[in-house]
């Protein structure tokens, strides 16, 4: 396979994490705001639920996150997305690496989300060793990746939400099932479907449906575009009565599979401030070339690629740019998890 062809398999792999994380981000402020109008009772369940999920990233935030959000300016969050088991309900042995690592930017006056996307394998330094960028979590838990991705991109990055596919299974189920076409006709593991037929898959048979790989023609391409598929589904029936009825099951389950610093309030704050923020969606790559680094493949982002990531970044989070120049990335984001 040559590398051109490689690039588009990445690219389009890249592209359809990007929908598939920002999907699921915005379903959560949704069911969480969505308590506002469900009650007392759903309410409080909601607020204890989400207490589950709750981690800080155990670093020094670079700015006061909390006058960005009271004052509805820009902010950012890393979406970190992993496909293990379900979460432990410390989070202490979830040591996986994080695959899916976007940088989701929120702009309420443009009403605008940016993604951008990081390559799984951008070259970091950690520790004084090279690294690829999806080891940091795992080296140095959500505060070693957000200082990754600040020392790569010099930006702020205010909070962090990491989510499990594993936990796929409970939340359709939670949901009552999920109804969806699907795009080819396949059997595996609980899954059995035909395409063009709508189906209502259970849990089991939604997460099987998402993870089949290798009789689709286009591998794990075809597989994130499942994954997006289901996630999507789910989307389109939180509203629904039976889904309204069973949102405290909902929460309790992504609650469970998911690991962020953002508190319920602060998510309350985001549904009633900047829900109208998701009308349009950007999306963005920070791009590499290929290299090989002690017999390891990695992506190298160059200085110049990083200076216009960045520069794109800070504009949209309104921060300046004056003092910016591509000397600023002349060397590898260099951190250490200490």
């Amino acid at each position: 396979m040559n590398r051109k062809i490689r690039t588009d398999q990445r690219q389009q792999r890249v592209k359809t994490h990007r929908k598939l994380w920002a999907t699921i981000i915005f379903v959560l402020v949704f069911i969480i705001g969505g308590g506002l109008f469900w009650g007392v009772r759903t309410w409080q369940a909601a607020r204890n639920a989400m207490q589950t999920s709750y981690q800080s990233a155990g670093n020094v935030k670079l700015r006061n996150v909390n006058t960005v959000l009271k004052k509805k300016q820009p902010f950012s969050v890393l979406l970190l997305g992993t496909d293990t088991g379900a979460l432990g309900r410390s989070g202490q042995n979830f040591t996986a690496r994080t695959d899916t690592i976007i940088v989701a930017t929120v702009n309420p006056k443009k009403q605008r989300v940016t993604l951008t996307s990081i390559p799984r394998d951008t070259q970091v330094v950690i520790n004084g060793q090279n690294e690829k960028i999806n080891a940091a979590y795992t080296l140095g838990g959500a505060g070693g990746a957000i200082k990754s991705v600040q020392k790569l991109l010099n930006i702020p990055i205010d909070f962090y939400s990491l989510i499990n596919m594993g936990g796929l299974k409970q939340m359709v189920n939670a949901l009552g099932g999920v109804m969806l076409t699907p795009k080819m006709t396949f059997k595996y593991g609980h899954a059995n479907v035909k395409k063009g037929v709508e189906v209502t898959l259970n849990g089991a048979e939604a997460l099987d449906y998402a993870r089949m790989r290798y009789d689709d023609p286009l591998g794990d391409y075809g597989r994130q575009k499942r994954q997006r598929q289901v996630i999507m589904a789910m989307t389109n029936q939180m509203g629904s009565l039976g889904s309204i009825l069973n949102v405290e099951k909902i929460v309790k389950q992504m609650a469970h599979n998911m690991r962020t610093d953002l508190t319920f309030d602060d998510m309350v704050t985001l549904y009633l401030k900047y829900k109208n923020t998701s009308h349009h969606i950007k999306t963005d790559t920070l791009k590499g070339t290929d290299a090989t680094i002690d017999n390891l493949s990695y992506q190298l982002a160059e200085p110049k690629e990083r200076y216009r990531v960045s520069k794109k970044l800070r504009q949209t989070l309104g921060l300046s740019t004056n003092n910016l120049t591509v000397d600023r990335f002349t060397t590898p984001a260099t951190m250490t998890t200490k």
